[in-house]
């Protein structure tokens, strides 16, 4: 696979060509800085810091994805461990062990939190127990990232499609990009939620890359947290902040991590 680029290519060199080779939509390829911080976030999930990416950069379908992480696979830049999955068209490249690492914490010690925002209450709630809708769908989950594991270098795309119809995929994304708190609401009833004029605690992580002689920072997580419930989640926070910090103190790949926080009040929230 790396023959299909110059022969003395960098690191860097090679992940921008696979995303600019892979990833066009229609005749727009990604711009430089998109496609280092795809390779960022690539390496991240490969080095367990964090379970997946969702992939947004443009609209490339689940095989440009495929194809892209192969030719990364196949130039031993990521290991053959990650592999991508299609959720009703949302694509993510997930790391099973650290996806089914994250979900086993929502059963066993609830380091991970599941906050209801149905339209229906006057204020966003931490579900005590899980039970109904979210437990099955952290369950089915469980089960389909157990299967994934037993495969190695895929080379297709794994389709969820049949089960995840069915899932609230605002509080999938949530456990599988690794946050310790995640967003549910009940949407056999309404897709909206009672996050309208909600102060909300951002908390955004960012690193540095040094792609050759390139030094890229990029957004490693972003996600909120209703500020009134923050003593009530202070532990999960602090778990999910300490877990990182650990993390990067085990590898070499990315350097100064940098976790900042600020609360923002928006007039909708669209989840």
């Amino acid at each position: 696979m790396v023959s299909d680029f110059m022969p003395a290519m960098s690191a860097e060199e090679f992940f921008v060509a696979a995303a600019r080779k892979h990833l066009s939509a229609g005749r727009k390829s990604l711009s430089l800085p998109r496609s280092l911080d795809l390779a960022a976030q690539v390496l991240a999930v490969d080095l367990g810091l964090k379970p997946a990416v969702l992939y947004d950069s443009n609209a490339a379908c689940a095989e440009q994805v495929q194809q892209y992480l192969s030719s990364l696979q196949s130039a031993q830049l990521v290991s053959k461990s990650l592999l991508t999955l299609d959720l009703n068209g949302n694509v993510v490249i997930v790391n099973p062990l650290a996806v089914r690492s994250n979900l086993e914490q929502l059963f066993g010690d609830s380091r991970v939190a599941v906050i209801d925002v149905r339209h229906s209450l006057d204020q966003p709630a931490v579900l005590s127990t899980l039970e109904g809708e979210v437990k099955r769908t952290a369950q089915d989950l469980l089960l389909v990232l157990r299967d994934l594991e037993q495969l190695k270098g895929a080379e297709k795309p794994q389709y969820v499609a049949e089960k995840s119809e069915e899932w609230n995929l605002c509080t999938v994304f949530g456990l599988l990009l690794g946050y310790p708190a995640t967003y549910w609401f009940d949407q056999t009833k309404s897709h909206e939620n009672c996050l309208a004029m909600t102060p909300l605690l951002v908390t955004t992580a960012w690193a540095i890359w040094q792609a050759g002689a390139t030094s890229h920072r990029f957004c490693l997580y972003s996600f909120s947290i209703p500020a009134a419930l923050l003593q009530e989640l202070q532990t999960n926070l602090g778990h999910w902040r300490m877990c990182l910090r650990d993390g990067f103190e085990r590898q070499h790949v990315l350097k100064d991590l940098e976790i900042c926080q600020n609360t923002v009040t928006l007039p909708s929230m669209c989840l």
